[in-house]
């Protein structure tokens, strides 16, 4: 069986998938408008009542996990890297009994403006490192990955409305240009927010604490496995309050502000990552609430 593909014309584009031929048709939607450096739901209605239907689907090299909520649509989280181009490519696969469909979009991206900032560290964070302290970065920058890899086979854990880890102004946004002692250096990766050392430190949504530790730059650091591909990752912390493997609800405290890795003052790093791919915290907050699914896509 074949399936066509049919955009909603509602979201001002009218693409096509690839090679499609066939007479079912699946709408594909997304929610809310895809920009640089966001998450995203995608939306994808086969248009066919039956059960035994399910959905895969990638974007920007990152699986998607679809879920079917009561409506029959398919519903994943989608991350908009915030080097995407006008359009980004979003291929999946409609599967029907022993039968699949392959499909390939564009989904139009609106751009971002980011700012810059220059900042005084400390020398020691921008010279060379040496062969120890490369060894040491090496090994740290694996563990994160590790991370988001072991976090596309955790069930769905957050629910509910997202919260900041703290209620404080933010001090410096996602995907800021950051100038280190007069030299560019990196992209802004979070979202700092402001506080006073020992102040508390929230979990954004209910997850598993994946990983503690005490990293080179992010200095002492929680993440937190919310499940299919999302986490969120809290830096520079005076003190960590969990331990790993341990299960914490929306608003529990799991730390406390620091001024721990590369920094120029107290405060919390919060970043949000689907995958391998930095987003927006904020953009947390532009998603909606869906009910759970009964059941789940076949690219468990």
């Amino acid at each position: 069986m074949r399936f066509v593909l049919c955009v909603a014309a509602s979201l001002g584009v009218a693409q096509m998938a690839e090679g499609q031929t066939g007479a079912m048709a699946a709408d594909v939607r997304w929610r809310p408008t895809p920009a640089q450096g966001t998450l995203i739901h995608i939306l994808v209605n086969p248009n066919s009542e039956s059960t035994e239907l399910g959905v895969t689907g990638s974007i920007a090299g990152q699986q998607l996990h679809f879920e079917r909520d009561p409506s029959g649509e398919f519903r994943a989280l989608a991350p908009i890297p915030v080097n995407a181009m006008e359009t980004i490519p979003f291929s999946f696969a409609v599967i029907e009994r022993a039968d699949t469909s392959h499909r390939m979009i564009r989904i139009p991206v609106q751009p971002t403006e980011y700012r810059s900032s220059r900042l005084s560290v400390d020398p020691r964070f921008t010279s060379a490192p040496d062969e120890a302290l490369q060894a040491r970065i090496r090994s740290e920058s694996a563990r994160s990955a590790e991370v988001s890899r072991r976090s596309h086979f955790t069930p769905p854990l957050w629910h509910g409305a997202w919260i900041r880890p703290r209620p404080s102004p933010i001090t410096s946004e996602f995907g800021v240009q950051r100038m280190f002692n007069g030299e560019l250096r990196s992209r802004h990766t979070g979202v700092d927010l402001d506080g006073d050392t020992g102040d508390p430190i929230f979990a954004s949504n209910r997850g598993v604490v994946s990983l503690v530790g005490d990293f080179y730059y992010a200095g002492n650091v929680v993440y937190l496995d919310h499940g299919r591909g999302l986490i969120t990752i809290y830096m520079h912390m005076s003190e960590v309050l969990v331990e790993e493997g341990q299960l914490v609800e929306t608003g529990e405290q799991i730390g406390r502000v620091g001024a721990t890795g590369r920094v120029t003052g107290p405060h919390v790093h919060w970043t949000a990552r689907y995958g391998r791919v930095s987003v927006d915290a904020m953009s947390l907050f532009e998603l909606e609430i869906p009910e759970r699914a009964t059941s789940l896509d076949s690219g468990n």
